[in-house]
């Protein structure tokens, strides 16, 4: 790497200070220096320098997201205006975009610095809601408040009237966001490797009641109708808007907004492949245990005893 300056994102509430503490002492003897938004200083070693929040994806060459989906989102988000490739560290439960655990972390790291990496391109939505720009890697939201109505939209492609929805959520998703919440709701997966907008209702319970896949240079609308029940707006699960009863979201696709680490992509997808066929399992995590070989499951279960005092 020409330059040497790691940025940090990590989960906003997880204790990440192990991985934290594997990234300082591997910068130090690789004479890379590192950055965190100024929020998260009292979390780090002071040898990272805080940065405004801003800035930290400005200032570095690549970014690290320590924690789940959640945290590898935020990362590609706050590079949107000037994507830098992003490493995801696996601290979280499931996680469909990072790729590394803990233990590889080293070797990882080695592998970013010598450029032993492929990228993976992400697009996103660029959103206007109510004349806020905000983008969304996986998905943006329009979401009934319990006990108060429904959402009720009208939808508009590219100008032309489509027609309406009336359900308890309205899901709009890139392709990688289609295992999210579009995907929970009833909407096809769609490989990463294709271009497209995925609109899926949730509960509908009139109107439009199937999924949509549109173009990628299609223009979507979506208004809020005379009578719809309070809707909360999220972006990428964050929520940006509560109990809004009237407004315009519109979205567009953009391409090559986010860049993505991948030291190996066919492992990559065989790990998902595999997480979501047990996603629609219809077994707890403890029974699912029990179909492991009895080995294995005494490795699982010696692994979750408590530490001798």
């Amino acid at each position: 790497m020409d330059r040497s300056r790691l940025g940090l994102v990590l989960h906003p509430t997880r204790d990440v200070s192990a991985v934290v503490d594997t990234i300082v002492a591997w910068a130090a003897r690789h004479q890379i220096s590192l950055a965190v938004r100024v929020e998260d200083r009292h979390r780090v070693p002071a040898t990272v320098e805080p940065l405004p929040v801003g800035e930290v994806a400005v200032r570095s060459d690549a970014l690290i997201a320590i924690g789940g989906d959640g945290t590898m989102l935020g990362a590609l988000r706050s590079a949107v205006h000037d994507p830098k490739p992003v490493l995801g560290v696996h601290v979280g439960k499931v996680g469909f975009l990072v790729e590394v655990e803990p233990p590889e972390l080293p070797t990882a790291l080695d592998r970013l610095v010598a450029h032993d990496f492929t990228v993976e391109s992400h697009s996103c939505l660029a959103c206007d809601v109510c004349g806020d720009d905000l983008v969304a890697f996986n998905d943006i939201a329009l979401i009934r408040q319990p006990g108060s109505g429904f959402v009720s939209a009208s939808l508009a492609v590219d100008g032309q009237q489509y027609g309406y929805y009336r359900c308890d959520a309205l899901v709009v998703s890139t392709p990688t966001g289609s295992t999210a919440y579009s995907y929970a709701a009833g909407g096809p997966l769609v490989s990463p490797a294709t271009e497209a907008v995925v609109v899926t209702p949730s509960a509908p319970m009139a109107g439009i009641s199937r999924a949509l896949v549109l173009s990628p240079h299609e223009t979507v609308r979506l208004q809020l109708r005379e009578g719809s029940g309070p809707v909360a707006v999220e972006v990428d699960g964050l929520v940006i808007r509560d109990a809004a009863t009237e407004g315009v979201v519109q979205i567009r696709y953009r391409h090559d907004a986010g860049l993505v680490v991948r030291l190996d992509p066919r492992r990559y997808q065989e790990r998902n492949q595999l997480k979501l066929s047990l996603l629609d399992l219809p077994l707890l995590p403890e029974q699912l245990r029990e179909l492991l070989p009895e080995g294995l499951r005494e490795r699982f279960n010696r692994r979750e005893l408590p530490p001798p005092r």
